[in-house]
C-alpha cells in the first residue's frame, strides 16, 4: 500500500501550494493522446461518469472510492487502474494524472476538487459544485487563477434544448424576461427528520471515517448512504441543492444571472438535522447591463421561484394563475419544468426536450431563424475533455457553473433561518443577518481544512 498521509500534512501542503499559484498545466496533446484521469467517487453516480469519461476520449489510470464493494464493478471494468480509498495518497502518489472527476456527496466536492486544483489538475465536479456559498467563490476563483479547465455536472446545459431556449430568449422571443418559475418532484428520498438516527456497525467494505471527511463525527447508519444523505445537512443539500443547478440552468444562464440582491424562503419540515419536505424559495436578481452582439443591453430585475416536494399531500407546482395565462396549460407541470414570463409572452421549457410552449404561439415561427449563436457539442463529458486538452473552455465551467451554485445553496440558508437575506454578492456577504452570514460557510473537522482561506 502506498504510504498513508496525515490530514495535518495534506492540509498543510495544500495551504502552501494555495498561496503561490504557480502550476500552470502545460502539457501538449497530440491529435490521439488520451487525457489521463482519476475518478474520485466511482460507485453509483460516479461509476456513469467514469464510463461517460471514458467514451469521450479520458483513460482512467486511477479510480478512488471509499467503499470498494460499492465501486468494485468499476474497479472490474478498469482493471489497469490503480485502486485508492483516500484521494489525498492518490494524489500524492498519481502526480502524472491531468484530471480528475468527483461524484462524491456534497459535502466532499469541495475538499477533493480544490486538492486537485491546487496541484494543477483539471477538474469535472457533480452538482452542486460544492456544500456551502463560500466553497463555491473558493472553487471559481481557483480555478481561474490555476487556468484550468472545469466542468460541473448539471448535464443538459450541453444539449441542444438548453443551448437553443438561450438563443431564443437572448434574441428576444418573449421580450424582456422579469420572473422565472422551476419546480422538481424532489426529494424522492427521505427528508424532514429531527434527530439521528442510532448506531449500527460500519461494513467491512466502507471507510466510515474517510466518508465522512469534513463533516461533523457521526455514528454510521445505513439511513446516510448510499444515496440518502442528501437529506441530511451534514452531508449534502436537500432537493433544492440536488436538482435546481439542473432546473435552474437555462434561466440563469438565459438572463445572465449573477448574483441575487434578496432570498426568501418559505418550508415545511425543515430542521436542524435535515431539509425540508417542501420548500418554495424567492430570489431577486438586480437590474443589470450586458453584452450582446458587441452592444450594452439594459435588462430589468428578475423574480425568480424555486418549488419542490409536496405541501399538503399534493405537489409543491407554481399555481395555474402564473403557468396559464397565455394559454400555458397547467397539466404540462409535471415532474420538473421552468416558466419564463416576459414582456411579449411566456415560454414553457423542458431541459430534456425542445417542444416547448411559448405564448403567443405565432412568436415561434417569428423567431425560428434566429442564429444559433453558441456552439453545439456531443455532450458535457466530450466538452470538458476537449477543454481538458487545450480546446475551448467548457460551457459549464466553475465561472459559470460557481455563481449558479452560490444562489442555489444561499436559497438553503434561507430555507434553514426563515428569514428574508439581503446578500453583497461582490463581497460574499449577507448583510442584515449575522448568524446567516455565518451560513455561507461551516467548520471543518480537523485536519480536513480547504487549505485556502481568501476569495
Amino acid at each position: 500500500m502506498p504510504r498513508k498521509l496525515s490530514r495535518r500534512q495534506f492540509t498543510a501542503a495544500a495551504a502552501a501550494s494555495a498561496l503561490t499559484f504557480n502550476y500552470i498545466p502545460s502539457r501538449v496533446f497530440g491529435a490521439n493522446e488520451r487525457l489521463l484521469v482519476a475518478g474520485i467517487g466511482v460507485g453509483g453516480k460516479g461509476r456513469g461518469e467514469v464510463n461517460d469519461v471514458s467514451r469521450a476520449g479520458g483513460k482512467f489510470v486511477a479510480l478512488c472510492d471509499v467503499d470498494h464493494s460499492r465501486a468494485g464493478g468499476t474497479f472490474k471494468n478498469y482493471p489497469d487502474a490503480k485502486v485508492y480509498k483516500d484521494f489525498r495518497v492518490m494524489l500524492e502518489k498519481e502526480k502524472g494524472i491531468d484530471a480528475v472527476t468527483v461524484s462524491t456527496p456534497d459535502h466532499m466536492h469541495a475538499p477533493a476538487s480544490i486538492a486537485a486544483m491546487q496541484l494543477g489538475k483539471h477538474v469535472y465536479c457533480q452538482k452542486p459544485l460544492t456544500h456551502t456559498v463560500h466553497e463555491a467563490r473558493v472553487m471559481t476563483k481557483l480555478a481561474r487563477d490555476m487556468k484550468l479547465a472545469t466542468q460541473m455536472g448539471n448535464q443538459a446545459h450541453a444539449g441542444e434544448p438548453i443551448r437553443r431556449a438561450v438563443e431564443l430568449v437572448q434574441a428576444g422571443i418573449i421580450g424582456d424576461v422579469t420572473e422565472a418559475h422551476c419546480w422538481t418532484n424532489r426529494p424522492i428520498w427521505p427528508q424532514g427528520m429531527s434527530s439521528r438516527p442510532p448506531k449500527q456497525d460500519i461494513p467491512d467494505t466502507l471507510d466510515w471515517d474517510l466518508w465522512l471527511g469534513p463533516a461533523p463525527q457521526r455514528d454510521f447508519n445505513s439511513a446516510y448512504l448510499p444515496f440518502k444523505w442528501r437529506g441530511w445537512w451534514d452531508f449534502g443539500t436537500g432537493a433544492l441543492g440536488d436538482m435546481a443547478c439542473h432546473i435552474m440552468d437555462m434561466a440563469f444562464w438565459a438572463l445572465d444571472l449573477r448574483y441575487p440582491e434578496f432570498v426568501m424562503a418559505q418550508q415545511g419540515g425543515n430542521t436542524a438535522e435535515s431539509p425540508p419536505n417542501w420548500s418554495t424559495v424567492t430570489w431577486l436578481f438586480p437590474p443589470r447591463t450586458v453584452e450582446r452582439n458587441g452592444k450594452p443591453v439594459k435588462l430589468p430585475g428578475v423574480k425568480f421561484v424555486w418549488y419542490d416536494g409536496k405541501k399538503d399531500g399534493q405537489q409543491n407546482y407554481p399555481s395555474k394563475a402564473v403557468v396559464e395565462q397565455d394559454g400555458i396549460p397547467h397539466r404540462r407541470i409535471r415532474e420538473f419544468g421552468t416558466v419564463l414570463v416576459g414582456t411579449k409572452g411566456k415560454m414553457f421549457f423542458n431541459r430534456g426536450k425542445t417542444n416547448w410552449i411559448v405564448t403567443p404561439n405565432e412568436r415561434l415561427e417569428q423567431f425560428a431563424n434566429t442564429p444559433k449563436t453558441i456552439r453545439r457539442v456531443p455532450n458535457e463529458d466530450a466538452e470538458w475533455v476537449e477543454a481538458c486538452k487545450g480546446g475551448p473552455a467548457a460551457l459549464s465551467a466553475f465561472d459559470y457553473s460557481g455563481p449558479l451554485s452560490e444562489a442555489v445553496l444561499l436559497g438553503n440558508v434561507a430555507i434553514r433561518t426563515g428569514k428574508g437575506l439581503r446578500f453583497d454578492g461582490p463581497n460574499l456577504k449577507i448583510t442584515n443577518d449575522e448568524a446567516a452570514n455565518a451560513m455561507l460557510t461551516k467548520p471543518y473537522r480537523s485536519g480536513w481544512g480547504l487549505g485556502v482561506s481568501k476569495v
